[in-house]
């Protein structure tokens, strides 16, 4: 099962460093075989943007002379500083309820603070708060699933060779009532990804479509300059950015691994291949990815890492607490057993 779990995520990152599909990129005039490229920053130019540039940058001359190319007429697209939900029409209803919304937050936020950056680490902590209450019970959910797993395994090893639909159905019936006991409910898991995922396509989708955030610095640095790009130019301060992405990505899943151990060490180990294998990937992927986005990754999946770190801390506590009231119990049920079988002697 975590096997499975992880090749999906793997395929996640996969599509999301990819930007959703290369059909979303301008091709140039003259080759169409290769994308239209900001040579600044190395940012692929793309079709699907929500708002123009600011109109005295090398950005907004960029997407002037391929207007032609975009999905809006460049003439319809409104100033990003002036964007608002109900500017131009949307595509479909994922864009109208979850992209265009989210695009029009770090926009205004932006403009509050003064800076774009900013305004994403800010958005992407408030998505994570959203979603800490349902992180908790999922969380509490997994703890329970490892109190339910010996009597699991013995539910699995009593029905190993039995194939009949009466053995099947009596599995079932006791599987669910060990869930009853435990307070498990498999489905909470898939209510927390159908709740983030939607919100973490649209908050990258929304990124990527404007190119406002790309001509932001933060920390000295460009927001839409790729890493591999700022190394080229002798600035190793982007060699940082992907040691930090590597770093908390780590951290993130390492403490979401720990949390749901299989007690196989075979699963172990492939667990562990499959984390240095993502880790891999998105590095990589990110070399070639704005500054904006890695300012996202690395604040949220801290955020994450931070979380399951003090989620695991209280867990444990509460369990070693309920470890002593049991031995307590135990050792009084001992000490009065003793004191009935005092008295019947004596009597």
């Amino acid at each position: 099962m975590k096997k499975k779990v992880m090749v999906c995520l793997l395929s996640i990152m996969i599509l999301l460093t990819s930007g959703c599909g290369n059909s979303k990129y301008i091709k140039q005039k003259d080759n169409d075989k290769e994308f239209v490229i900001q040579e600044q920053t190395g940012q692929l130019i793309r079709k699907d943007i929500l708002c123009l540039p600011d109109k005295d940058g090398d950005l907004y001359k960029l997407y002037e002379e391929y207007g032609k190319e975009l999905d809006i007429e460049f003439n319809d697209l409104p100033a990003c500083t002036s964007y608002k939900i109900n500017s131009n029409e949307s595509s479909g209803l994922w864009e109208f309820l979850f992209v265009k919304p989210l695009a029009y937050l770090i926009l205004k936020l932006g403009d509050l603070v003064h800076n774009y950056g900013i305004s994403l680490i800010l958005i992407g902590l408030a998505i994570r708060l959203i979603l800490l209450p349902f992180t908790i019970k999922s969380n509490n959910q997994t703890q329970n699933m490892k109190k339910a797993q010996p009597e699991l395994e013995r539910l699995e090893r009593k029905y190993q060779n039995k194939t009949d639909n009466d053995s099947l159905m009596a599995k079932s019936q006791e599987m669910m009532l060990i869930y009853k006991k435990y307070k498990v409910n498999p489905m909470l898991g898939c209510l927390l990804s159908f709740l983030q995922l939607p919100l973490f396509f649209a908050f990258l989708q929304a990124i990527y479509r404007l190119p406002a955030i790309y001509e932001e610095t933060l920390f000295g640095l460009n927001l839409g300059m790729s890493p591999s790009k700022g190394i080229g130019q002798g600035n190793y301060w982007y060699l940082l950015i992907l040691v930090l992405i590597g770093v908390s990505t780590y951290l993130s899943f390492k403490q979401t691994m720990n949390q749901t151990p299989s007690g196989n060490e075979e699963a172990e180990k492939q667990m562990k291949i499959m984390l240095y294998v993502m880790l891999v990937v998105i590095v990589y992927a990110s070399l070639s990815l704005p500054i904006a986005l890695a300012f996202y990754w690395i604040i949220t999946y801290a955020f994450i890492a931070i979380q399951n770190i003090i989620l695991n801390y209280i867990n444990n506590r509460s369990f070693r607490i309920s470890n002593k009231k049991n031995k307590k119990e135990k050792i009084k049920d001992k000490l009065a057993k003793k004191e009935g079988m005092k008295y019947g002697k004596n009597n």
